[in-house]
This record gives structure tokens, C-alpha cells and sequence, in this order.
């Protein structure tokens, strides 16, 4: 897929002259950047944000990489979800990538493609596996398909503001799932967060680095997988003791239990990634409140 994208490119793909392009990006209505040449080049990010505002049509998605079905749909996310699954467990990257490509333009928000459109995908197919009907290799073809497309959005997501505060976070020792960390970076960064995902089977000791050199505003721990419960708890603690007090921790995954979450203190729990969204706009307006003051 390509980034940087020239007036004539957008012009075929919204089916409109290369003039009138020309002229928007002039009086700043599609964001623009100009070569040293003084040539106009337009980002993705910036061409699907103002196709996502209703403007205009994505009439010839293929002239800007993406897949030809693209558009503004009238998909509904049960149906996509039901469309997913299949493709998934058949190892259609095409047909996922068009899913995806198409839940974002009609404007449906990167945390309910996540859990109501992803992670309920990875929930059936979980499911016919336990009954069955899909092997263990499909899942995890699955994730990787999905990796790939969750790095594409946030290459086509709008950069945060200049003044966003950081959030750092990732998943720790013995925990290999990078789906939850990289779901949380994206629907960070779509809440206006810089948001910074550090990976997975990440030990203690350097997230504790992490949080000291980067001095995040929110760190976030993504839980889908806990060798050992007593040295979990016992970092986990270590780690919110000497930063808790300066950080929000958001917690959240599959593997914590209600009796784990009842020896752990944090800043908010999250169920999904639309409950993470949610609180980061509340902090993210908090901290806007205390630095007009």
C-alpha cells in the first residue's frame, strides 16, 4: 500500500479532477506535503480521513493500493464478523484486508473493529477449534494475518496531535499473544494518545526501564497468557509501587482472573478495547483540564 500518494492518484481514486484536488491540498482542506521540488504529495492517512468525513467516495480504492471492493459500505459488524471468521480460518489475506479496509471507511471506530469485528472472530474460531472444526495451525495463521492488517490501520490512521501524551504498555514474560498489545497501541493512537506497543514476553525488570526512560502518562499491560501467578504478582506489584503514583496502569486480558484482579492495584481494569478507549478520553481530558490551569 503506499503512503505518500500524488493529486492525480486521489483524483482517480474519489473520481475527481486532479485540479480540484490541487486546490484542496493548496487551501489545506487534504492535509499536504510538499517535495523539495515543490510537488504535492498527500498521506494515505490523509486521503481515508477525508474520505471518512462523508465529502467524498472511495470510488477506485485500487488507485491507491487498497482492495477494489473498498468503500464506504453498508456492512454491518455481525456481518463482517461472520465474514472474518471464514476468511480467517481459510487464510484469505485479501478478504480480511478488504474487511478491515471497508469497517474503517464506514466509519466504525478502530475499538469496535477490535472486539466486536476481531476478537469476536478469534472467540468462534476458538470455539470450532475445541469442537473440531479448525485446526490449531488456522488460528494461529489467523493472528498473523491479523497483525499484519492491525500495522496497516495504524499506518492509515491519522498521526496524533504534536501535544498528545504517551502511552507505552505490552504484554510480560511467558506471554507471546501480541494481539492485545497491539489492539491497545491502535485504539490509543485512534483516541489521540501517541501510544507506543513495546511487544510481548517482556520481563519486568524492563518495563520498569521503560516506564523511568519514556516517563509515559498511561502504561498499559496486556494479560492473555500467565506462566506463574505468585512472580506475576509479585513484579506486578513491584512495578505499580515505584510508578503508580505518576502513571495510569490499565490493565486488561483474558487471563486475569477475578482473584488475581482482586491482589492487583491499577488505574482502571478494561474489559475490552472500547473500555480502554473510553477511559484514555477521560484521562486524555483530564490532563488537558490540569495543563490549561
Amino acid at each position: 500500500m503506499r503512503d505518500l500518494l500524488t493529486p492525480k492518484q486521489v483524483a482517480r481514486a474519489i473520481n475527481v479532477s486532479e485540479s480540484s484536488v490541487k486546490r484542496w491540498c493548496d487551501k489545506g482542506v487534504i492535509p499536504t506535503q510538499y517535495t523539495a521540488g515543490g510537488h504535492r504529495r498527500i498521506t494515505m492517512a490523509g486521503i481515508l480521513d477525508f474520505v471518512r468525513s462523508g465529502k467524498y467516495e472511495l470510488a477506485n480504492p485500487e488507485a491507491l493500493g487498497l482492495p477494489a471492493t473498498s468503500g464506504q459500505t453498508t456492512r454491518v459488524v455481525e456481518r463482517a464478523r461472520e465474514q472474518l471468521v471464514e476468511a480467517l480460518i481459510a487464510g484469505d489475506d485479501a478478504v480480511c484486508r478488504q474487511i478491515a479496509v471497508d469497517m474503517y471507511l464506514a466509519e466504525h471506530s478502530v475499538s469496535v473493529l477490535c472486539d466486536d469485528v476481531f476478537a469476536a472472530a478469534f472467540r468462534e474460531i476458538g470455539e470450532r477449534w475445541s469442537c473440531g472444526e479448525a485446526e490449531v495451525y488456522q488460528e494461529r495463521r489467523g493472528c498473523e494475518i491479523t497483525l499484519r492488517l492491525l500495522h496497516e490501520l495504524r499506518v492509515i490512521l491519522p498521526a496524533p496531535p504534536a501535544d498528545a501524551p504517551l502511552a507505552i504498555g505490552g504484554a510480560t514474560s511467558g506471554d507471546q499473544y501480541s494481539l492485545g498489545t497491539t489492539m491497545a497501541e491502535l485504539v490509543l493512537r485512534d483516541a489521540k494518545w501517541n501510544a507506543v506497543s513495546l511487544g510481548d514476553n517482556l520481563p519486568f525488570e524492563t518495563l520498569s526501564a521503560a516506564i523511568k526512560q519514556q516517563r509515559p502518562r498511561l502504561f498499559w499491560l496486556s494479560c492473555s497468557h500467565i506462566a506463574n501467578e505468585s512472580e506475576f504478582l509479585a513484579g506486578y506489584s513491584e512495578l505499580y509501587d515505584e510508578f503508580g503514583m505518576d502513571v495510569a496502569f490499565v490493565v486488561g486480558g483474558y487471563a486475569l482472573s477475578d482473584g488475581l484482579r482482586q491482589q492487583m492495584k491499577f488505574s482502571a481494569y478494561c474489559d475490552n478495547m472500547q473500555h480502554l478507549e473510553g477511559f484514555a478520553q477521560t484521562l486524555r481530558g483530564a490532563i488537558g483540564d490540569k495543563s490549561a490551569k
